[in-house]
């Protein structure tokens, strides 16, 4: 991701370094890295479109049989009959080839993404951002956390980020190292310290080095579980001592290889937390990556990013043109 694309500036670089590449060979890159990240996806929902299209005629049976094989891709019934009654209207008793269907599919699978595209600007408002991110164990907030600074550094940005999943010792671990990478201030205590006390002294220290943004992480936390839900109530309640907005962005983490899980998980932290947006990591490692469908025809939130690999790089802002390519294998 490029300084431009977070509208800090372009961060200098030194005498040696590679000439940055133009700007059509960056996007080829970052496609192809998305493409290559939802491969597992792809390929399970092309054999099934592939097999459903043994005849050239757009028939009922057709139909029925797509509808099955995208629930099956996880994308939910509602954003299936959405999609296959789209292409009926315009295909039905039709000649259709393979690669038309594959066509016209990645279109309709755009147009439910579309309206949830939309780019994080961490520029606008007072300084610093605050961010706070948020999700159940393991769907990779602390990762997230790292490779947006990472990203914040090349792009100029000045970054503090805070370890409040206080429960582990390895994520503080895991997130100080990625803060080193990215230069960026580094605010911690001690495993089992109150993680509303770290957020606290994020903000301020952001606030007194001038920073741009604040990142911080949180520890992760079933849906069902009431006493953490409420630890994130006194988390806002005591940034916003510093900041009465405080956070500026809640992003949710949601992991991919969950599937429909993710939806449940999406339903229960709305009943708890002001989301303004969602991140979804772990595409790469799963056949399940059209749950994002089944969200965006769901939930009218945000989708900031998606990952598609362990780099920094592989953290990309949400296309959904390109996602819905990707995800039926066109490139």
């Amino acid at each position: 991701m490029s300084g431009g694309f977070w509208g800090f500036g372009k961060k200098k670089e030194s005498p040696t370094s590679a000439p940055e590449a133009a700007p059509a060979q960056q996007e080829k890159n970052v496609f192809s890295r998305l493409f290559d990240g939802l491969s597992k996806s792809s390929n399970k929902l092309v054999t099934g479109v592939t097999d459903v299209f043994t005849k050239k005629t757009l028939d009922q049976a057709s139909l029925d049989a797509l509808e099955d094989v995208l629930v099956a891709s996880d994308m939910g019934a509602p954003a299936a009959a959405r999609i296959v009654a789209a292409i009926a209207k315009e295909r039905f008793n039709k000649e259709v080839t393979d690669a038309e269907m594959r066509e016209a599919l990645a279109a309709e699978i755009a147009a439910i993404l579309k309206p949830r595209e939309a780019r994080l600007d961490l520029t606008q408002g007072k300084k610093p951002r605050i961010v706070l991110m948020i999700g159940v164990n393991g769907a990779g907030k602390t990762t997230t956390i790292g490779k947006i600074a990472h990203q914040l550094n090349n792009a100029g940005a000045k970054t503090v980020i805070g370890a409040g999943d206080t429960f582990r010792a390895a994520a503080i671990e895991q997130l100080e190292v990625w803060a080193k990478r990215a230069n960026a201030g580094f605010v911690s205590r001690p495993q089992g310290a109150d993680a509303a006390g770290v957020a606290f002294e994020t903000v301020e220290r952001a606030m007194k080095e001038g920073a741009d943004v604040a990142l911080i992480d949180t520890a992760g936390r079933l849906s069902n579980k009431t006493e953490l839900m409420a630890e994130l109530v006194k988390i806002v309640r005591v940034m916003r001592k510093l900041d009465d907005d405080a956070p500026h962005e809640t992003l949710l983490v949601l992991d991919a290889t969950v599937g429909q899980n993710a939806l449940t998980q999406l339903e229960a932290f709305r009943s708890a937390a002001d989301i303004t947006g969602l991140v979804m990591t772990k595409l790469d490692g799963t056949a399940k990556g059209g749950v994002l469908v089944a969200i965006a025809e769901r939930h009218a939130l945000p989708i900031h990013f998606v990952g598609v690999g362990e780099t920094a790089e592989d953290l990309q802002p949400f296309d959904a043109r390109a996602f819905a390519r990707a995800l039926v294998g066109l490139s």
